[in-house]
């Protein structure tokens, strides 16, 4: 409604546009004809003027008269130039002016023939002047303009009829328009008044949602929280619980591997001695099998013992307290990457630290999520491909991107989400590892307020994008 009523407003202002220009137009043409008049009495007056003059000189031959009649004469052409500019658009009127304009020069060569007569000839055209030719001429002239004036008389009515009807029409429009923004303005006010009423409303509704959704959050929080306490403290209990059999059984593996030794030396001595030696099935055993068992469990109690070890370090960073401070990213890069110049070198790799922005956060979190990223890019590099490694950084969108890029053996894009899961790794095992860093460090990105993510495919490289609020709060923790 409102889109229609102003583009009424629109149309209306446009006719009332087009209407002044039309009364201004009509104006003009009044004016004009108004001109066309006074020009035309102009000449009129200045034509009696002049035959005035020539009358004066033939009756009295006063010299005066001669330069009175000149002045005449030349005012009526100067009259008569003007009329002829004037009435350059009414075909017309312009061959009235043309009349004129030939009249004008017969009188003025009778005149001239006048004055060249003598006393006999001059008595003889005062006898008879009212048959004199230059009488007769100025009654053709007061005729031409008389037909001119009626002709212009007759435009200015028109014309002057013309102008009311359009000031008139003006006057409607204005009237009209004036009504259309007083509609317009009603229903305004009435739809601004119904969307504040509904407006209102929907506040007022928001408010109530708000508030059941911050019972709700809080709620799910409480409830986030406890769960996550519960996780980690029985990731504590399991972790402590299964390292007791595990030292156990490294402590019967040590005393087998000595058991082992002690009957391998028996039997040496017994080679040694002559004594009878036992059958080849038992000294298979002894020699071969009871040593490759003892090793398999030995490995595998090794790798649980890291396993574990490496589950109770990440329930102690979950239960740690974070202590955010302002942190030099550009220097803890530089350290991480100081810290690693022995692999650096020992692999011909070029790792590269850009300037990086500064945050308020935690640095033990920080530090460790960046090492894990750089220290990934260098033991994951392309054999027989000179590693370059890149540590770039930014604020975008009150946030700061912290980038590691390498150029090694990349990822596969069906493992982006798989190698942050926790003992989960992806590619060729060639490396030592559990699978736990990215995990970690994902976790703590997120305590942080930020996330990681990756883009990579194989043999092209790997980008890891870790995102962390420039100034951590304790609201931005993953609980």
């Amino acid at each position: 409604m409102l889109a229609i009523g102003f583009a009424a407003l629109l149309a209306a202002a446009a006719a009332s546009f087009w209407i002044q220009r039309q009364n201004e137009a009509d104006s003009g043409l009044v004016a004009h004809t108004l001109s066309v008049e006074a020009s035309l009495n102009g000449f009129a007056s200045a034509n009696e003027r002049m035959e005035t003059a020539r009358r004066g000189l033939l009756l009295t031959g006063d010299p005066t008269f001669e330069q009175l009649m000149s002045g005449s004469l030349v005012a009526a052409r100067t009259r008569l130039g003007v009329l002829s500019k004037l009435v350059s658009d009414n075909a017309r009127q312009r061959a009235r002016v043309a009349r004129l304009e030939a009249l004008l020069d017969v009188y003025e060569r009778h005149h001239r023939q006048t004055l060249r007569f003598n006393a006999t000839q001059r008595r003889a055209m005062l006898d008879g002047f009212a048959n004199d030719a230059g009488v007769k001429h100025v009654r053709s002239v007061r005729v031409v303009v008389n037909e001119m004036a009626e002709d212009e008389r007759s435009l200015l009515r028109s014309r002057e009829a013309q102008q009311r009807s359009t000031r008139q029409l003006f006057n409607t429009a204005l009237v009209g328009t004036a009504m259309l923004i007083l509609i317009v303005a009603v229903a305004t006010l009435l739809l601004i008044r119904r969307n504040l009423v509904d407006l209102r409303s929907s506040r007022e509704k928001l408010r109530l949602l708000n508030e059941d959704l911050e019972t709700q959050v809080d709620a799910r929080t409480s409830e986030l929280k406890r769960a996550n306490g519960e996780i980690q403290r029985f990731a504590y209990i399991v972790s402590h619980d299964l390292r007791s059999p595990l030292v156990n059984v490294m402590g019967f593996t040590a005393e087998l591997e000595t058991a082992r030794q002690a009957i391998a030396g028996y039997l040496q001595k017994s080679d040694r001695d002559g004594w009878d030696a036992p059958d080849a099935a038992t000294r298979l055993a002894i020699e071969e099998d009871l040593p490759e068992a003892i090793g398999f469990i030995r490995t595998s109690t090794q790798k649980m013992d890291r396993l574990i070890n490496a589950i109770l370090n990440l329930s102690r960073q979950g239960r740690r307290s974070l202590a955010p401070e302002r942190l030099d990213l550009t220097a803890i890069a530089s350290g991480i990457a100081d810290s690693m110049q022995h692999r650096v070198q020992e692999t011909g790799t070029q790792l590269n630290v850009g300037a990086l922005p500064s945050i308020v956060n935690d640095r033990l979190a920080v530090e460790q999520i960046l090492s894990n990223l750089i220290e990934n890019a260098l033991k994951y590099l392309k054999p027989g491909r000179p590693g370059v490694i890149d540590v770039t950084g930014r604020i975008e969108q009150g946030r700061a991107l912290i980038e590691v890029t390498d150029n090694g053996r990349g990822i596969d894009p069906r493992d982006h989400e798989r190698i942050f899961d926790l003992f989960r790794r992806s590619g060729q095992q060639d490396q030592p590892g559990e699978g736990i860093g990215l995990a970690h460090a994902r976790a703590l990105a997120y305590r942080l307020g930020g996330t990681i993510e990756v883009a990579s495919a194989l043999e092209e490289g790997s980008t890891f994008r870790l995102s962390l609020p420039t100034e951590w709060r304790s609201g931005d923790e993953n609980a």
